[in-house]
């Protein structure tokens, strides 16, 4: 494997193919359809401080994403991309891991996959600002909607505007910044190549993570069963690389607008799995609020669909400056 196997050439190649990238995607979908369900049984472990599950899974994908850099020799990315890097780690890498295994320790995987659910639609936002796309009002109008939405769920779900958890206010700041972790990956991947762009972020964001487990282990060393280390070998090894590597490398190969529509499953598939994982019950307030949050995201990212197909060229070109 050299330093462009899995970066796209457009000279060489075209750029966009409708079915890899959607398989790609999909594969990635599936790796982090596990990881609210995994957090929840790694957090429900006394033994395991939330800390350390959200900044020791880091450390753990960042050394495995280092020995696959050096190895293979990678060029490092420009003073540009290192930039544009710390907005994936910082999304990606830092924001979600740790904003999420803190709100799981006080909430049911289900209940976080309803209020995530919105993800989607906040990455085509996301998305739309970065490209400085033209958007359609009824796409705007969707985002906004599924934002209400999942609000309102949270409102129901925590017995009225009083009972709103701190938990829901560090679900939805998750999703704010993997939605830019997400859209800004996305570009990368295409200069950088699909594994590449989240090696990087990850070794960019290891010195914080590293301080951060060690603060961690020093208030309370961590202990556990089978199934509390391997949830965390789990978010380590496939919720902050593997499956990032299928999911950036969908986005590269687009069309991004098209590709994001699969993350569309990934509360299905949450629900799922906490319900079988976890024996949660899946009550009609958690259907209906997952299905209403659903259908905003679709709503808007068909909306974008509908008039991103002459902006592609414009992320292509912006990719290659």
């Amino acid at each position: 494997m050299n330093h462009d196997s899995t970066a796209t050439h457009p000279k060489h190649q075209p750029l966009f193919n409708s079915q890899a990238g959607l398989l790609w995607g999909l594969l990635g979908v599936c790796a982090f359809s596990l990881t609210v369900p995994v957090t929840r049984i790694a957090v429900s472990n006394e033994g395991m401080d939330p800390l350390f599950i959200g900044a020791g899974r880091a450390v753990i994908a960042a050394l495995v994403a280092a020995v696959a850099l050096g190895a293979t020799k990678q060029i490092r990315p420009s003073t540009r991309q290192w930039i544009r890097l710390s907005v994936v780690s910082c999304g990606v890498v830092a924001g979600f891991p740790l904003l999420t295994s803190f709100a799981m320790a006080t909430v049911p995987a289900s209940h976080g996959a309803v209020v995530t659910a919105i993800l989607p639609a906040a990455t085509a936002v996301a998305a739309v600002i970065r490209t400085k796309e033209r958007a359609r009002a009824s796409f705007w109008c969707a985002a906004a909607l599924g934002a209400l939405a999942a609000v309102f769920f949270a409102v129901i779900s925590g017995g009225g505007l009083s009972g709103i958890q701190v938990a829901d206010l560090l679900l939805f700041a998750a999703v704010v910044v993997c939605a830019a972790g997400y859209a800004e990956g996305g570009l990368l991947a295409r200069e950088l190549g699909s594994w590449q762009t989240i090696s990087w972020a990850l070794v960019l964001a290891f010195p914080l993570m590293l301080v951060l487990s060690v603060v961690s282990i020093n208030y309370q060393v961590p202990t556990g069963g089978i199934a509390a280390w391997g949830s965390f070998a789990y978010l380590g090894l496939v919720s902050m690389f593997l499956g990032f590597v299928a999911w950036y490398r969908g986005l590269a190969i687009g069309p991004m607008s098209r590709v994001s529509q699969v993350q569309l499953a990934q509360p299905v598939l949450t629900l799922g799995w906490a319900a079988l994982l976890l024996g949660e019950h899946i009550g009609w307030s958690t259907v209906a609020g997952g299905c209403a949050v659903i259908l905003c995201a679709l709503f808007a990212i068909r909306s974008r669909t509908s008039t991103s197909r002459p902006m592609e060229r414009t992320i292509r070109s912006h990719s290659m400056n």
